[in-house]
């Protein structure tokens, strides 16, 4: 009993570390081109491309600068704009509910790419799944009303050294690898342990009816438990790994990140939002039913695919 729990916990650290090397070769990078826009102030010059599509999802000209923020830097970045600006609890809530799909979108979807979805599929899925669900949020609301809702009126931040800025990031860096090294290597031990002990077939019997209403199969419910919980950095280094030893197919896998790319981090992303005054219904509902749907969609459109060729060829 003992040496298969040391057995398990030694694989589990194997994997995690490795999880967490494959992860850093993406995060640091990235995440140091981003602080270095904000820095030179690129990031806030930018806004101008979201511009022409904020009257299509019933938003101001001013959400172009959170929302622009929020898809390069991530919700924190977003929510440090939102509190300057004028705009009223309707157009935060559907910011809100934008960023919550789509945030930090290039890294996290150069993460995705790496772990079995294409750079290029992972984008463009949130981003439409943000479109979707903004404009059918946005007909249950007034984004357009004129009442101004000030949150703050501090200063916009002023611009700091470059040394200053570049020390910013690394402790900030640090930490954050700190915590998903952390993170990571639990996870894997608990999942090697789960593994050994079968205890991952009786979780997944007890959420199989969960599963089944997001169009996910059983292997894949630790793993959407994981990206629900943590996130989708923590979940994709954890896919990584499952990935290695084939116990997902392609379809599933497909099907696993597209769910997890609309939702993902289901605690910590909306609670934060919650400082800002808006409804938890918005910030938790919409995307929860965004992803059931897209993926029940993708599983419709697959099983009519075969039908369509079949009539084509009976011609």
């Amino acid at each position: 009993m003992f040496f298969l729990l040391k057995l398990s916990m030694t694989r589990g650290m194997a994997k995690g570390w490795n999880g967490f090397v494959w992860m850093l070769k993406i995060l640091v990078p990235i995440s140091f081109l981003t602080s270095l826009l904000a820095w030179s102030g690129w990031i806030y010059r930018l806004d101008f491309i979201l511009e022409p599509v904020m009257g299509l999802i019933g938003l101001p000209a001013v959400a172009a600068l959170p929302l622009f923020a929020g898809l390069l830097t991530g919700i924190y970045g977003a929510i440090a704009a939102m509190a300057l600006l004028p705009m009223t609890v309707d157009q935060m809530t559907l910011v809100a509910i934008f960023l919550l799909i789509s945030h930090n979108l290039i890294q996290e979807s150069m993460i995705q790419s790496q772990s079995g979805l294409s750079f290029l599929k992972a984008t463009t899925f949130r981003l439409i799944a943000s479109i979707v669900t903004v404009m059918a949020a946005s007909c249950f609301m007034d984004p357009e009303s004129s009442v101004a809702v000030i949150l703050a009126t501090a200063p916009v931040p002023t611009h700091e050294p470059f040394l200053s800025m570049l020390n910013t990031w690394l402790l900030t860096t640090l930490v954050l690898s700190g915590k998903i090294l952390a993170i990571i290597m639990t996870l894997m031990m608990v999942l090697e342990i789960m593994k050994s002990y079968h205890l991952i077939d009786r979780i997944v019997r007890m959420m199989s009816l969960v599963l089944k209403t997001l169009g996910l199969g059983k292997q894949s419910g630790f793993l959407w438990l994981t990206a629900a919980a943590f996130g989708l950095t923590y979940g994709a280094a954890v896919i990584v790994e499952e990935v290695k030893e084939g116990n997902l197919s392609k379809d599933e896998l497909e099907r696993l990140h597209l769910s997890i790319g609309i939702n993902h981090a289901m605690i910590e992303d909306p609670a934060l939002f919650l400082s800002l005054g808006l409804s938890p219904f918005w910030l938790w509902g919409p995307r929860l039913a965004t992803a059931i749907l897209a993926v029940q969609l993708l599983i419709i459109t697959r099983r009519l695919i075969p039908f369509s060729k079949f009539f084509i060829s009976r011609r």
